[in-house]
């Protein structure tokens, strides 16, 4: 398959398949007020793991979720029953929102066969899919991360960015008000605004119905944000959840682009003296 996302009818058809290992990634923004673990325990695809984003992740650097290290994304995802090799679907509990970030962590890691299900478990239930209740208890694998290199970017190295002409393209996948300064972060103590020079492609604007729009439409949506194809390009967001999307939105047009900057605007934004934009 060349497409990141795979449909409920195709998951359906391999429930069973010993080599798919399925993934619920759903983590929400602390104002949601939304347990993920709670949700998952309530129902979710039958023999379904939970990644908790927030802890499968570089914890020392007082900034959320950040990219594990080898050895601890291996010895988790492990435990989660997880092999590099398995096909791996995931999915979440809003049909399209933190899936993307969870698809490329696996990536990333040098899981290859890793996916997003389209529409994810609100479309699953809605079609009426069977759904699990409880905890899980997967038998443990061995997972061997082949982490791909220089897939994140920090403040000084996104400076640089920003300073060059001749660098990736920024790209800032928060809400227009929020990338023009006009509307607050939602998390507190941080500066409004964006990095200067960065462009603007609101998530959203590529989802419809839990899923990513068409082809055509991704591409148009992409060239009117300013962004060539054609050159490198670093995403970036809130807190590195979102940025996520053009990622995945690349690899379904057959790019493989899956720089991110992992702090994104929770680092940039607390920064007193980085420079910002506005307007």
């Amino acid at each position: 398959m060349t497409s990141p996302l795979v449909s409920t009818d195709w998951l359906a058809a391999r429930l069973d398949a010993p080599d798919v290992k399925i993934v619920d990634a759903s983590w929400y923004m602390p104002q949601m007020d939304r347990d993920p673990l709670a949700e998952f325990e309530a129902a979710h695809i039958p023999g379904a793991v939970h990644f908790n984003l927030d802890r499968i992740a570089d914890t020392s650097s007082g900034l959320p979720h950040m990219l594990a290290d080898a050895a601890t994304f291996s010895a988790a995802v492990g435990a989660m029953g997880i092999s590099e090799t398995d096909t791996i679907v995931v999915y979440d509990g809003m049909g399209l929102f933190s899936a993307p970030r969870v698809w490329w962590n696996f990536r990333v890691m040098g899981a290859k066969n890793t996916f997003v299900l389209a529409g994810g478990l609100p479309k699953w239930q809605a079609e009426g899919r069977p759904v699990e209740t409880g905890a899980a208890r997967p038998a443990p694998a061995q997972f061997k991360a082949e982490p791909r290199e220089n897939v994140t970017a920090d403040a000084e190295a996104m400076l640089a960015i920003s300073q060059s002409t001749d660098g990736p393209q920024i790209v800032d996948m928060r809400g227009a008000a929020r990338y023009r300064g006009e509307a607050p972060e939602p998390r507190a103590g941080l500066r409004s605004g964006r990095i200067p020079g960065s462009l603007n492609l609101p998530f959203n604007e590529l989802v419809v119905d839990g899923t990513l729009v068409d082809d055509a439409a991704l591409k148009a949506r992409l060239e009117a944000a300013g962004i060539d194809l054609a050159r490198p390009v670093i995403s970036s967001c809130g807190s590195g959840v979102t940025a996520t999307f053009l990622n995945l939105a690349l690899a379904q047009l057959g790019v493989d682009a899956m720089q991110i900057y992992d702090g994104s605007w929770t680092e940039w934004g607390g920064i007193p003296d980085l420079p910002i934009e506005r307007g």
